[in-house]
């Protein structure tokens, strides 16, 4: 007995510090925190002994149902700081929702293997950015609609594979078109809203029919329990990181964060083998 509650404590502890780290990078960076929950969540899945077929779908799922407050709130604090370009919102959230319907989709059918390989993937471009792109650029405006609308689908497609709420490639193209960091960030949660709940939607809906082989409370590919325990941690942090993203020298927190995300794409490599 004592055993099993030191377990469940230190999972508790993980959680939560997992929560808040969430939140403060999703208003820092305008990511979702979707990079720092998957991985989380993929530990405290592998300890509950879910299926690795369907693990890495309950952790993506999970992880944007977590980051539907934190990415509302991140949002709505940017935006009372001036920051959020709304033609950018505007232009890209529809496409962007269809991407993150397509994603659900993919996910009723891939494999365990092609979900850690997108990540992989993900967190290798979000950590190359990080440490090495501070400095690219390819024009001060951005393109025309319809390649815009492209960059929106893009975005909400690699949301719904990988759990995230599309920050780190919106946050990409938007600097790459001259946009200040600070706007892209903001820009970026505002377009991850619509990304997050209709990503979970469609996790829900695909995902119900697994839900005898899925841990107790869970709705589809969503672990309420999961959901309970970081979502209102990484809720009330994100307002934090949002307001430090405007106050404070970037360089060194980036390139912390670069090295973490190469340490979890080595950690989900090796455990494709």
């Amino acid at each position: 007995m004592d055993a099993a509650f030191s377990e469940l404590a230190a999972l508790t502890l993980a959680v939560v510090a997992a929560g808040t780290i969430t939140g403060l990078l999703a208003g820092m960076f305008g990511i979702g925190g979707g990079v720092i929950s998957v991985p989380a969540l993929y530990e405290v899945f592998r300890l509950l002994e879910v299926p690795e077929l369907i693990r890495m779908q309950l952790c993506i799922g999970t992880s944007l149902a977590i980051i539907i407050p934190t990415t509302i709130r991140s949002f709505l604090t940017h935006r009372a700081a001036g920051a959020v370009v709304p033609n950018v919102v505007r232009v890209w959230a529809p496409s962007a929702v269809v991407g993150a319907v397509t994603g659900a989709f993919i996910a009723a059918s891939a494999s365990a293997a092609f979900f850690k390989i997108a990540f992989i993937a993900f967190a290798s471009f979000v950590a190359a950015k990080m440490l090495f792109g501070a400095g690219w650029k390819v024009g001060s405006q951005l393109p025309g609609v319809p390649l815009q609308c492209g960059f929106g689908f893009l975005t909400g497609l690699v949301s719904a594979v990988v759990g995230v709420g599309g920050g780190s490639v919106s946050n990409a193209v938007l600097t790459l078109y001259g946009k200040t960091i600070q706007q892209a960030v903001a820009t970026s949660s505002g377009i991850g809203v619509p990304i997050t709940m209709v990503g979970t939607i469609g996790y829900v809906l695909v995902g119900w029919k697994h839900i005898p082989e899925l841990p107790p409370l869970s709705l589809g590919f969503v672990s309420l329990i999961g959901v309970i325990l970081m979502a209102p941690i990484s809720s009330f942090a994100a307002p934090y990181g949002a307001r430090l993203a405007h106050r404070l020298s970037r360089r060194w927190l980036e390139m912390a964060f670069g090295l973490f995300l190469l340490l979890v794409s080595v950690r989900f490599t090796l455990s494709l083998f």
